[in-house]
């Protein structure tokens, strides 16, 4: 663990219930550090997570970093002083996205398991920016490997067995899309999210039955991709 003061933070009015992943966004690790650290940028996480498995610590816990905007999950809508805020190293969709290095999951999942354990935080609040907010972020992408999270139970798993179709309309898989705990008052962005992060082979924004079926499976005691 590196310490990388940024100055960019201020109190909690709420206690720790999520953990939010970002990519940084930025064509190097040095210029996403340099403005996480910037006080004219007003942005910043908890955490930096470098390609080669760097962790970097910008903000206490304690404080309320700066890294998720206006977002809304489950309710919550002060995003940033629910969570702790982790920016994971990659150009993202802008400058060239690509796959995230085995050595900065590798240094990722102890720093997940560490803060999900310390405040009882749910795998279903463990999410990607894009989750919180929809209409305005991609990150951390469908590249993301949401599935090894997943298989060390950091993260919920894809549903994948017994999944069948509930025929709902539209409206019937965004309100319970809504349910689960997103933003669907863009309903198109709302599926795009719900998509990249649980379906990212085909993400095209059409409500089909696989999307109904892996929700359906989401909304039920045990989600159905566990072994």
């Amino acid at each position: 663990m590196i310490d990388a003061p940024s100055p960019n933070f201020d109190e909690r009015s709420s206690p720790i219930s999520m953990i939010v992943l970002h990519y940084t966004g930025m064509q190097d690790a040095a210029s996403a550090i340099e403005r996480l650290r910037d006080p004219e940028a007003k942005v910043s996480s908890h955490y930096v997570v470098t390609e080669d498995g760097q962790v970097l610590r910008l903000v206490p816990e304690e404080k309320r970093a700066w890294h998720a905007g206006r977002s809304h999950w489950r309710g919550i809508t002060d995003v940033n002083s629910a969570s702790i805020g982790i920016e994971i190293v990659n150009p993202g969709h802008e400058f060239g996205y690509r796959p995230f290095p085995e050595e900065q999951i590798d240094a990722l999942i102890p720093l997940v398991h560490g803060i999900k354990e310390q405040y009882g935080i749910t795998r279903g609040n463990v999410v990607g920016h894009s989750d919180v907010a929809p209409a305005r972020k991609q990150d951390p992408g469908e590249l993301f490997p949401w599935y090894r999270l997943a298989k060390l139970r950091l993260a919920l798993p894809r549903p994948t067995k017994n999944l069948m179709d509930p025929g709902w309309s539209d409206a019937g898989f965004l309100l319970a899309l809504e349910r689960f705990g997103y933003e669907v008052t863009d309903p198109l962005a709302a599926t795009v999210a719900f998509q990249r992060r649980f379906r990212p082979e085909l993400i095209d924004g059409t409500i089909d039955g696989e999307c109904r079926a892996i929700l359906l499976a989401l909304l039920l005691p045990k989600p159905q991709g566990e072994d």
